[in-house]
């Protein structure tokens, strides 16, 4: 087992414990968790600067990982026993508010603020509301989202009747990212080398399949012949293996080859 980041009191028998100064702690984190060499390693890692940031609970995730058997996927958590199985008996696994506002943000949210990053109807509201029965109180999440990659998090709650430490948050986001970094290394991701090469003028038709453009209209952009557009379009989809433009573009999405900016048209 990875030793503990925190430090014992000299106190026998006192619970509480000095800590690290914060800077420090993520800097320990960070290093003990790039000499990690498996998800046992991480979580022994992840339990205990947990506890030294004052949460109960970690869950170091991809989304995709509560729902599917998919080898790869992440997924390291110390949530109540039969939380999970809740969620999945419900059929609310697809609902969760939390993983929902990963995709709206690029910071770490307090789940307070859950009401301006994502839909909460009446399913994330049992989901909400569920947890706290299994006595997940409250918590703060660092979305990890990386194009051609499953979405991912990595959130710290505390249970019923505490308080999240919110002088700690600031530690909690760069200890949570650091962490997931580490995951990733230990499942072999980044997956930049599975993704299939397109030509420039293939990655070219994409950006304008996704900006509504038809394969005339392409090729008068490129000026080129309507069946050269066309041969390129066909071209890249068979190398992401789907049969639609719709399909084309959400991989281009995926992978970044397209930002949302080309894909839809700006709000006002």
């Amino acid at each position: 087992m990875i030793p503990s980041v925190a430090v014992d009191s000299s106190l026998e028998g006192q619970d509480e414990r000095r800590t690290l100064p914060y800077a420090r702690l993520v800097d320990c984190f960070e290093a003990k968790a790039g000499l990690c060499a498996g998800d046992r390693d991480l979580s022994c890692l992840l339990d205990d600067v947990t506890r030294e940031l004052g949460f109960d609970y970690f869950a170091l995730l991809h989304h995709a990982s509560l729902a599917s058997t998919r080898a790869g996927l992440i997924r390291i958590d110390t949530y109540p026993a039969g939380w999970e199985g809740e969620l999945t008996a419900r059929g609310l696994v697809g609902a969760d508010p939390v993983h929902h506002a990963c995709a709206r943000t690029n910071v770490g949210f307090a789940w307070a603020e859950l009401p301006d990053l994502a839909v909460i109807g009446r399913r994330q509201r049992e989901i909400l509301e569920k947890g706290r029965r299994f006595g997940i109180a409250d918590g703060f999440t660092v979305p990890a989202n990386v194009p051609g990659e499953p979405g991912g998090s990595c959130s710290f709650a505390v249970r019923a009747g505490r308080e999240l430490p919110f002088d700690r948050l600031h530690c909690a986001e760069l200890i949570g990212a650091h962490a997931f970094r580490a995951a990733r290394r230990m499942h072999d991701y980044p997956a930049c080398a599975r993704r299939p090469r397109l030509s420039r003028r293939e990655r070219q038709c994409v950006r304008l399949v996704a900006a509504g453009k038809t394969d005339w209209e392409i090729a008068a952009i490129l000026r080129i012949s309507v069946e050269t557009a066309h041969q390129y379009v066909k071209r890249a989809r068979a190398a992401y293996d789907v049969v639609s433009r719709a399909q084309l573009v959400a991989c281009g999405l995926r992978d970044a080859l397209v930002s949302f900016d080309e894909a839809i048209p700006p709000y006002g």
